[in-house]
């Protein structure tokens, strides 16, 4: 005959809440921090100060262990394992001592005392430090729950004044979690419109899908009065429904009646209350353990597939920061090869960073990116739109120096001095913002050194500060040629104008342009156009055809040099003929008077030039030959000043770091200090080392369990005892009446 189909999902069942328990174990010992995001499924037992949680607790273990009293019990939270197993012994086990198993209840509810007075002390107080104990009985069904602290509103002993917040706080670290299913314990004695259990519930789970509630005491209500509308859920409805239970009374306690004499007691009082008939499936402590123990199996099933996922994730990254602190090493020879390590690859992060191969960002530039962007975004346009070649030149500047380089002749033509020591005096304005960029790309060095091996260099703070030390006096020599260069490329341009250069302007051109931007365009026209013997428009065009690819050369003004010739010729007769004159009248006449002699001013101790229209024209064909050469310079020192500083800069430090690093700290008698580790990383490391090993065991774990849920969802098979536990002697399971009977749908 083939097998009953339950047969099989007993066994997966069986594994299943086992599994969890296990992974509870290995989890427990990770900090708070590293197993964040890793909560298990498990049944978190909430209620108020003597609602009735222990005794639901014991009742489902089905042996008295739990620390009773009139005040608190439960200080510290619980986690409470039920394992069922075939053998038919019984005893407990505490994961804070480890191999020791404890036969005797009684000694299981003296540990539960001494280690919550060990963490809350002897008077009243709680702390939020779990005891996990883990019951091993063929009685129970494979559950896992969290006994919290009742809610209590008034402090008693060694309790804060916020007691009450203060537990309820503790509570919601535990059921806001998707994971954790509630069982909301409250007294059928009490109003259940104002249960603290369900209150909490109803704040970290609104639809009530993942609650169960439990009303207890039901055998001490009110005479005529019932718990029927709230176990059928007409008050509060919660998608897993109530269950009410009877339980030991403080005088059962006192007099140390049984749990078992309880649970025939609980299964007498539904069978002969009319009022409980037909509510079988939610009514006794058996209901609520089979309950329990389909509704963590559905949901272990549901939650386990994304808690496998969140344990990888983890095992990566700690196996990703594991590797990143690495092994001790303390030979010499192991510590060299580490150093060696470390400077290869800072150094190829370093030439990574530079050209844009390391880790790219989306939001911000960085490395190379910031250099390209400091050559063309700042430097070129800052000499593009920032500089004006003519801005510190006035026109008395321009002509006080034309007038100058002519002597006490005059000059002719436009001379070439002055163009040419006024545009040097301009090309010199580019070295200053030449030495911006480069230390301007030297500071962005400096932040690209900062941000290699940041983790790795971490473990090591004397290494990090000699290896920065290093880098800085590795890029301040680097940056000295640098400078060098930038220098000598600007003194080059200053050495040599090369007025021959096929983009410089001069010759006719300049000198219309000249004669456009001083004179209207009418004006302009007709004195090219004359060739009377003015010489302005001919000796102009002679000078131009002279010089079309040269210097720019101009004739001055002939007609005032005709005047001034004039005027000394009239005056030296006037002198000569006056001389004559007198000298025949004085031969003449001894007696008549010598004309009077003209007085000159003593020239002023500084002389402005005179201004002329001749000399506007002149000072505009300076600009203009001042702008054209300008152009050209600041064209060449726009590509040359990058590429100075990336040969002698940025590629440098590319091509020689390493070795310069190598030189500098690879030496025998720096290798223990260099590579010393602070205190703080050895422990990190040892923490790391554990927590790697604790989630490798969690994921061996997960890998054992079976994900087929088409054998999980039928659950445990009941057909050997129907309400999940073992037969209780002297109460038949069975009804003979059929009143209570556990329903086979549930």
């Amino acid at each position: 005959m083939p097998k009953p189909a339950a047969a099989v999902p007993e066994t997966v069942g069986q594994a299943v809440i086992p599994l969890v328990n296990s992974l509870q174990d290995i989890i427990a010992r990770l900090d708070g921090d590293a197993a964040a995001g890793l909560e298990l499924p498990q049944v978190a037992a909430i209620g108020g100060q003597s609602s009735g949680k222990s005794s639901v607790l014991e009742a489902l273990v089905g042996r008295d262990f739990l620390p009773r009293g009139p005040d608190i019990c439960t200080r510290r939270p619980l986690v409470l394992q039920l394992v069922r197993h075939a053998s038919p012994e019984e005893w407990g086990e505490f994961l804070h001592a480890p191999g020791r198993q404890f036969h005797d209840f009684e000694q299981i509810k003296r540990e539960i005392q001494l280690e919550t007075d060990k963490e809350a002390g002897d008077n009243k107080g709680v702390s939020e430090k779990q005891i996990r104990l883990k019951i091993f009985s063929p009685n129970v069904l494979d559950i896992t729950l969290v006994d919290l602290p009742g809610i209590t509103r008034v402090p008693v002993g060694d309790q804060p004044s916020d007691i009450e917040s203060r537990i309820r706080a503790m509570i919601m670290q535990y059921i806001k979690h998707p994971s954790c299913i509630i069982l909301a314990v409250s007294p059928a004695n009490a109003d259940l419109a104002n249960s603290d259990a369900l209150q909490l519930a109803r704040l970290a789970d609104p639809d009530g899908s993942r609650t169960i509630g439990v009303i207890t005491k039901l055998d001490i209500m009110d005479r005529g009065t019932d718990a029927r509308n709230f176990l059928l859920g007409n008050v509060i409805p919660l998608k897993f429904g109530y269950v009410g239970v009877v339980n030991r009374s403080q005088e059962d306690i006192n007099f140390n009646r049984s749990v078992q004499d309880a649970l025939a007691f609980e299964e007498k009082f539904f069978s002969t209350l009319p009022a409980y008939h037909g509510l079988a499936h939610c009514c006794g402590v058996p209901q609520l353990a089979k309950k329990l123990n389909m509704i963590l199996l559905k949901h272990i099933t549901n939650m386990l597939p994304g808690l496998k996922t969140r344990i990888n994730a983890q095992l990566v990254a700690v196996a990703k920061e594991h590797a990143a602190y690495g092994d001790t090493v303390e030979s010499a020879a192991g510590q060299g090869v580490q150093l060696l390590n470390i400077l290869r690859k800072y150094c190829e992060a370093f030439s990574s960073m530079v050209e844009g191969k390391n880790r790219v960002s989306t939001d911000k530039l960085s490395g190379g990116a910031r250099i390209h962007y400091i050559f063309q975004s700042i430097f070129v346009k800052s000499l593009e739109q920032e500089i004006d070649p003519c801005k510190s030149i006035t026109d008395e500047d321009i002509c006080t120096t034309i007038q100058n380089s002519g002597g006490p002749k005059g000059a002719m033509f436009l001379p070439e001095v002055p163009f040419e020591i006024l545009v040097r005096k301009q090309i010199g304005r580019l070295l200053d913002p030449s030495l911006q960029c480069a230390q301007f790309i030297y500071d962005e060095l400096i932040k690209i050194s900062h941000g290699c091996l940041i983790s790795e260099l971490q473990k090591f703070p004397v290494l990090k500060k000699r290896m920065s030390e290093v880098v800085c006096s590795f890029l301040r020599d680097g940056l000295r040629p640098a400078e060098t260069m930038i220098t000598h490329i600007i003194e080059m341009e200053m050495d040599y104008i090369n007025t021959s250069h096929p983009s410089f302007v001069g010759g006719t051109k300049v000198v219309e342009l000249a004669k456009h931007e001083v004179l209207p365009p009418k004006t302009s026209a007709s004195l090219s156009g004359r060739k009377d013997g003015t010489m302005v428009g001919s000796e102009i065009q002679k000078t131009a055809e002279r010089s079309q690819k040269s210097r720019a050369v101009f004739a001055r003004d002939a007609t005032r040099r005709a005047t001034s010739e004039q005027a000394s010729m009239e005056a030296e007769t006037s002198l000569t003929g006056g001389s004559q004159i007198g000298n025949s009248q004085v031969g003449g006449n001894s007696s008549s008077k010598l004309p009077s002699i003209i007085p000159l001013k003593e020239p002023p101790i500084t002389l402005k030039p005179s201004e002329t229209e001749q000399d506007a024209t002149e000072v505009a064909i300076v600009k203009l030959l001042i702008k054209s050469y300008y152009d050209i310079v600041r064209k060449s020192i726009e590509d040359a000043i990058p590429k100075a500083v990336m040969h002698f800069l940025v590629n440098h430090t590319k091509r020689d770091l390493h070795n310069f690093l190598i030189r500098k700290l690879y030496r025998e008698n720096l290798l223990n200090e260099l590579m010393r580790e602070t205190d703080e990383v050895l422990i990190r490391r040892q923490c790391i080392q554990e927590m790697l090993e604790i989630l490798k065991q969690a994921h061996r774990t997960l890998e054992e369990f079976p994900f087929e849920a088409d054998k999980i969802e039928k659950g445990y098979s009941l057909t050997e005892h129907a309400t999940g536990l073992s037969k209780i002697h002297g109460v038949s399971g069975d009804s003979t009446n059929g009143i209570y009977t556990s329903s086979p749908n549930c």
